[in-house]
């Protein structure tokens, strides 16, 4: 059976991967599961196994779309304390549909970084009041970067600024991603006057202050991934219209929600779907987790182009 099993790298999942496929591809998963019963998805909440030695989580995400005939499971790892090392690595195991026997095996990690970001820029097309003209990104690790190309991709922002608790990697960055990319010295700053903001730093405690944010200014908080850590202020997250990719992990599973007992108005599919409003003159938070689903759907449309089949 193993012979069998494509192995797929890293480069062939970023060569095959752009976000003027995938982005609608997210956009209609999460509509899928939020707001469409009869789509057949399956998707349990992820199992966790925490390492208390190195404060590591190793999480298990399996799910299926009976619509796109896709079954994986995702194995992902989190060891937040790594130094000249990536905090996350991932796997991605698929599975054909009718017998059960693996498929692929492909990296994960790609996958991760595109199929969040591109949830998060399905939600700020929903979301965001206007068309946002002043970028805000805190944190300036894989995410970062992979959200500015999502987000850049919908939208021509006249300016973007990047904050990190390391001034140095967010001045590698803004070099890296364009003229109109700048670093600065305080996250207030970054945020002041920004449209879209977007939260991808490892901060256990709140990064993103309500006074700092303008009415009808959209949030993508993606960091804090842990039900004991929140990037975003109680108060910010009490204020703001507050949207989820999927609330029963959402209450168990975000410290953003947990901590603060923010009321969720509504999943982002819902909103997709047309099933629940878009309240795009307030300000707004989506607060993603990232769902199994999405890496399903993300690693459909990899075999498939490998087969030619798109």
């Amino acid at each position: 059976m193993v012979e069998h099993i494509k192995i797929i790298s890293a480069k062939q999942v970023a060569d095959i991967l752009h976000y003027d496929e995938l982005i609608p591809i997210i956009e209609k998963a999460l509509a899928d599961f939020s707001g469409r019963p009869e789509s057949g998805i399956i998707q349990p909440i992820r199992t966790v196994l925490h390492l208390p030695s190195a404060n590591g989580f190793l999480g298990i995400m399996p799910a299926y779309s009976e619509k796109d005939n896709a079954l994986s499971t995702k194995l992902l790892t989190f060891f937040p304390k790594n130094t000249n090392i990536s905090t996350h690595a991932a796997l991605i195991v698929v599975f054909d549909c009718c017998t059960g026997i693996p498929k692929a095996i492909m990296d994960g990690d790609v996958i991760t970084a595109q199929r969040t970001a591109a949830a998060s820029a399905a939600a700020t097309k929903h979301l965001t009041n206007g068309i946002p003209r002043q970028l805000a990104i805190l944190g300036a690790g894989v995410q970062a970067r992979s959200h500015y190309h999502a987000l850049s991709y919908l939208y021509k922002f006249q300016q973007v600024k990047i904050w990190n608790h390391h001034m140095d990697k967010a001045k590698l960055l803004a070099a890296e991603l364009g003229p109109e990319v700048e670093a600065v010295p305080e996250a207030k700053e970054a945020i002041q006057d920004a449209d879209v903001i977007v939260t991808v730093t490892n901060s256990s405690v709140p990064v993103l202050q309500a006074s700092w944010v303008k009415q009808g200014a959209h949030i993508n908080a993606v960091g804090s991934c842990r039900p004991d850590w929140n990037e975003i202020a109680p108060e910010l997250m009490h204020q703001a219209v507050v949207y989820v990719d999927t609330k029963e992990a959402a209450v168990k599973e975000s410290g953003d929600i947990i901590k603060s007992g923010a009321t969720i108005f509504a999943e982002i599919g819902e909103v997709i779907a047309g099933k629940a409003a878009a309240r795009t003159t307030e300000t707004t938070i989506f607060k993603s987790l990232g769902m199994a689903i999405e890496d399903t759907v993300t690693a459909n449309l990899v075999m498939k182009k490998l087969d030619g089949r798109t």
